[in-house]
């Protein structure tokens, strides 16, 4: 929901972040805990692996390799963030990206390199909210990373039931 809110917000015409918004986030992940952080990092890089994916599936379909084509585009693009991503960051999160992009989860890529750091959360959700962005401009559909994922959901709940 967070990453989909983002997008709305930029395909609004909006520029920075809206104050209340990011009040609410912070009420939200504080009242979850430290599990329930967790939970959201997690699910997190669950979405930059579902969304790498897509894009790797995308880029086969032509003959190309995802890390040559999207890995670049979201460094350069994670380097123009440099309030948001201090430039440490960005070889961390370069590596989600290319660990998803061949079939490795990021969670437990990320894991042998220990905890997130709080400098690390807002890079995650740029890189996120990036690749959301990214295959929005490829199917021409503002709304298309967000489908998908909800989507995916609904088939996981489908199956559970």
């Amino acid at each position: 929901m967070l990453i989909d809110s983002r997008l709305r917000t930029v395909y609004g015409g909006k520029s920075g972040s809206d104050s209340e918004q990011e009040q609410l986030a912070q009420q939200l992940l504080t009242s979850l805990g430290p599990e329930g952080i967790d939970d959201v990092l997690d699910g997190t890089c669950t979405l930059i692996y579902l969304y790498m994916k897509w894009l790797r599936e995308a880029h086969e379909a032509h003959e190309k390799d995802v890390v040559e084509y999207v890995v670049p585009t979201l460094v350069t693009s994670l380097k123009m963030l440099p309030r948001s991503v201090p430039p440490e960051a960005v070889p961390t999160m370069a590596g989600l990206a290319i660990a998803a992009a061949t079939g490795l989860s990021p969670t437990l890529w990320r894991k042998q390199y220990g905890d997130w750091t709080e400098a690390e959360l807002t890079p995650l959700e740029a890189t996120a909210f990036l690749l959301a962005e990214h295959i929005n401009r490829m199917t021409d559909d503002q709304n298309f990373a967000t489908r998908m994922i909800t989507e995916a959901l609904t088939q996981v709940e489908a199956g559970v039931e």
